[in-house]
């Protein structure tokens, strides 16, 4: 009776070999499929499509709403389309749709994969922190606390209302002894700081400074900018025109400034891939670029889908970068330690 329940049930086989024989038939089946490669013409173009904007979003012209700087802003998210499509090739059992979703996912690897790894090389001489505290946050003094606690020796802060001004200053006068304020960003340090002075990024109002903080290790020049917001609009697209501006305007500071070392910090309204911001980018180094861990986003701090808040270096060495935990403010702050 046992030997004839045994072969019963072992003609069924075990679980590791109905796997195998289900792997098998599908492999089977899909041989003697002679549509294999017929099917799925229009998933596989659309697979080389998002390669191509992958690959070649330099080329998106911003004539039109801006669309090249609204691609790149979201960039990174555009990876989301290669599993998307991998399950829609398998359900349709496309062979040709399949090799199609290998390109993008290629170009996306090429493009972001080094982001995914913790590249941090540990310890550092000075840390530095930057948040946009949002106007309207309803807790700033719990989120000055957060702030003060993170061990930052250098703190920037933006969207820092005259009104709520004062409750920054107490909350963060016991932990850092100088502190500067110009329009609605200010610059809090444990070291001294000196030659500050508003930075005029074509505005009509105060949105950045520049100041001289010296460390033991050294002078370093300190900028702090939060760059015009940016909007989407259904009858004009992106309307990034006032960023950029402002973005070309730092752009000369930063091109004009004698310091050696340059660290900048503030909410610049784009990401490193953002064209509009090259005035920028192209003279710094972003932190979570080459010592981050991870994609870094920091806006909107209930689900981050963009870095648009930055932490960049000219002259000193990226350390290590990450964010910190959500405070009462939309965006997540940023911290970074940086060599000398």
């Amino acid at each position: 009776m046992a030997q004839r329940y045994m072969a019963e049930t072992g003609s069924r086989g075990s679980g590791p070999e109905r796997s195998g024989s289900r792997f098998r038939r599908l492999r089977d089946s899909w041989r003697q499929d002679r549509g294999i490669w017929r099917r799925g013409l229009f998933l596989a173009v659309l697979g080389v499509l998002l390669a191509l904007v992958m690959l070649l979003h330099a080329h998106i012209p911003n004539r039109v709403g801006n669309l090249g700087s609204l691609v790149e802003t979201f960039l990174p998210w555009l990876g989301a389309g290669v599993p998307l499509l991998l399950v829609l090739a398998l359900m349709r059992k496309s062979a040709t749709a399949l090799i199609a979703v290998l390109l993008p996912a290629v170009v996306w690897v090429n493009l972001f994969g080094g982001l995914v790894f913790d590249k941090s090389g540990g310890g550092g001489d000075l840390t530095v922190v930057t948040h946009n505290v949002n106007a309207e946050n309803p807790d700033p003094q719990g989120t000055a606390r957060e702030v003060a606690q993170s061990g930052a020796d250098v703190v920037a802060l933006e969207e820092v209302t005259q009104e709520i001004l004062p409750v920054y200053e107490r909350a963060l006068a016991g932990t850092y002894k100088y502190h500067a304020v110009e329009g609605t960003v200010g610059l809090w340090s444990k070291f001294p700081m000196s030659a500050t002075r508003p930075v005029d990024i074509k505005m009509g109002w105060t949105r950045a400074l520049r100041s001289t903080v010296t460390t033991p290790q050294g002078e370093v020049a300190v900028y702090v900018a939060h760059l015009p917001s940016v909007r989407v609009k259904a009858n004009a697209g992106f309307t990034a025109g006032q960023r950029d501006n402002s973005a070309e305007a730092l752009g000369v500071a930063i091109r004009d400034e004698p310091a050696e070392r340059v660290v900048l910090l503030g909410d610049l309204n784009g990401t490193m891939n953002d064209r509009a911001l090259s005035p920028v980018t192209s003279q710094l180094r972003s932190t979570q670029g080459a010592a981050g861990d991870g994609f870094g986003f920091s806006w909107p701090a209930g689900f981050p889908m963009a870095r648009i808040d930055q932490i960049m270096v000219r002259g000193v060495e990226p350390g290590s970068s990450w964010t910190l935990p959500a405070t009462g403010s939309d965006h997540l702050p940023l911290a970074a330690e940086v060599k000398f």
